[in-house]
């Protein structure tokens, strides 16, 4: 269902990489553009103080009647300047590479957070996980040693300066080398760039298995087919194709690695060979011998820092592709501004409402609708159908979790608009069947937390979990216990609306009847208005109104008194 839209968006986003990354990188580093460039300057003025205490200490080497007084304070001074700059820009870097790193961590978070809820279930989790830890563990392992990288440049630059100054002769021989590396880090930054791209597809598929082997553990012990070929095939096929990828990138590397010193030692020889031919001092080619061997050093760290940056910008194309396809998310929903009264409710209603999925490859997709339905204040409604016929869609859009494509969503008979989507959902408490369990409560008032209590004890659960500083002791529970606590996190949030997705399907038999035949009435009379999906036809006389759904429609709307009855008669038959 989500990879044509996700194939569409990705292709977007791949159409400008280079524009995203440095986009995305430039707005980062904005933030923090002081302490970034004072880092640079510092870097800078280490790295050329550098290069002139290698000089003064080649002036010393061939100082007529030893060195002076003034080439030893010289050097004192410049190793002062060159440690001093090196560490106060070592230290600037560290701290605008981790607090760029917090802020890329945050940035992409509130992208989730306030992203539509179909396009984060069209993204896939596993690939939502693979950006928030492994693309963003990438770049933050890369600005870790920004800082090393920042002074290895800048001491090299400040090497290249005083060689020019030194001999331009020289100089234009080293020049040679130096292209040519260029040219060959190019080459080589290609090739990393390919391979780490298919590397990071790898990783997708890596983390799909991980959580094939985590979450599927139960079924994987219980067919052994199943569990060699994911273990062998698909979760061992993941793990070899990335180590091979990165095997041939590595390689790469080293060849760069081994050539680059190849070059280095050629130029050396050839300047001791060529220097009476081209009529250089022996003091200038000492010189430019001792700071090409310097500054082997530094070439070598930036040589090196070639694959990170290559997994660096991979990481963040990933991360501009997860930014385009999270580009129309919701307003305000992260501003942290003083809640607002909930809507005054009397009606939900969609009118003439439509959604359908993509379709995936070689199947149609799903569409439910045109729909039109009504749920007024104190009813209890039950959503009912065949699995796959569209009720959590249709509880997805009378929840303002979807946005209808066709038609539209009504409060008290006015349309819900996108702006005031979010204040609309506040109207709702949810469990759903897939409902993710929180241990804290939002409110931990003293009023709360009892209420909080005398929940658990309606709910036969508070032999195994209490209510201890504003959070649940545990929630290490059986299915059905912890439904149970899902439902009193709702409870306790006292909305108008409560919404139950197939709630007593994980209930024994007798707690199954007390939920329908106690609980139900009792939201009733305290004024809560009952949205269920439900199978348990024996129990829909429980309800005010039975919603039919199949195949997309909405097929009937029948008393739910009237409708129980029929079911319950059919049963005592049957």
């Amino acid at each position: 269902m989500s990879d044509t839209k996700h194939d569409g968006a990705a292709r977007a986003a791949q159409a400008s990489p280079a524009l995203h990354v440095m986009r995305d990188a430039l707005r980062l580093i904005g933030r923090f553009w002081p302490l970034t460039l004072f880092a640079t300057v510092m870097g800078c003025i280490g790295g050329f103080s550098t290069a002139w205490l290698l000089a003064a200490v080649n002036d010393g080497l061939h100082e007529a009647g030893g060195v002076s007084e003034r080439t030893a304070w010289s050097f004192v001074g410049l190793c002062v300047l060159t440690v001093g700059g090196n560490l106060v820009a070592g230290l600037a870097n560290s701290v605008v590479g981790q607090k760029v790193i917090a802020a890329l961590r945050k940035d992409i978070s509130s992208r989730i957070v306030c992203a539509p809820l179909a396009a984060i279930e069209n993204y896939r989790v596993h690939r939502l996980l693979a950006t928030l830890n492994g693309d963003i563990d990438t770049i933050s392992a890369f600005t870790f040693n920004f800082s090393s990288y920042a002074i290895a440049l800048a001491l090299t630059l400040g090497c290249i300066v005083y060689l020019l100054v030194l001999s331009p002769v020289l100089f234009g021989l080293a020049a040679f080398a130096i292209f040519a590396g260029l040219l060959m880090a190019r080459w080589a930054r290609r090739g990393w760039n390919r391979y780490y791209d298919k590397v990071r597809d790898a990783q997708d598929d890596l983390q799909k298995q991980y959580r094939s082997i985590t979450e599927g553990a139960k079924e994987l012990r219980m067919n052994r087919g199943r569990r060699r070929r994911v273990f062998a095939a698909q979760l061992g096929g993941a793990v070899d194709l990335i180590a091979s990828l990165k095997t041939r990138a590595m390689s790469l590397f080293w060849v760069h690695e081994s050539t680059s010193s190849v070059l280095f030692f050629v130029v050396i020889g050839l300047m001791v060979v060529l220097q009476h031919r081209l009529g250089v001092a022996s003091s200038v080619v000492s010189g430019f011998v001792i700071t090409l061997l310097y500054v082997k050093g530094p070439v070598q760290q930036l040589s090196s820092a070639l694959p990170a940056l290559g997994q660096a910008q991979v990481s963040f194309k990933r991360i501009a592709e997860l930014s385009a396809e999270f580009r129309n998310n919701e307003p305000d929903l992260l501003i942290d501004a003083p809640d607002a009264p909930l809507p005054a409710f009397e009606s939900l209603a969609l009118r003439h409402a439509s959604y359908a999925f993509p379709a995936p490859s070689g199947a149609r997709g799903f569409a439910l609708g045109p729909v039109d339905l009504e749920v007024k204040r104190g009813e209890i409604v039950f959503i009912v159908g065949e699995n796959g016929c569209g009720k959590t869609t249709l509880i997805k859009l009378l929840l303002g979790l979807y946005a209808p494509q066709e038609g539209e969503l009504l409060l008290n008979g006015q349309p819900v608009t996108h702006e005031g989507a979010d204040a609309y959902r506040q109207l709702f408490s949810a469990v759903f069947a897939d409902y993710f369990l929180f241990d804290d409560f939002v409110s931990d008032d003293a009023a709360n937390m009892q209420l909080a209590r005398d929940a658990l004890a309606r709910l036969e659960i508070a032999h195994k979990v209490s209510v201890e500083n504003g959070a649940f002791t545990t929630t290490d529970l059986s299915t059905g216990q912890r439904k149970r606590l899902a439902l009193v996190q709702a409870m306790l949030e006292a909305r108008p609306v409560i919404m139950l997705d197939e709630w007593a399907a994980d209930q024994d038999p007798t707690f199954r009847r007390v939920f329908y035949r106690e609980l139900l009435p009792e939201l009733k009379r305290m004024g809560r208005t009952v949205i269920a999906i439900s199978h348990d036809d024996r129990f829909f006389d429980a309800a005010d109104r039975v919603v039919r759904v199949s195949d997309g429609h909405i097929v009937s709307i029948t008393d739910g008194k009237q409708g129980g009855a029929v079911e319950e008669m059919r049963a005592s038959a049957a």
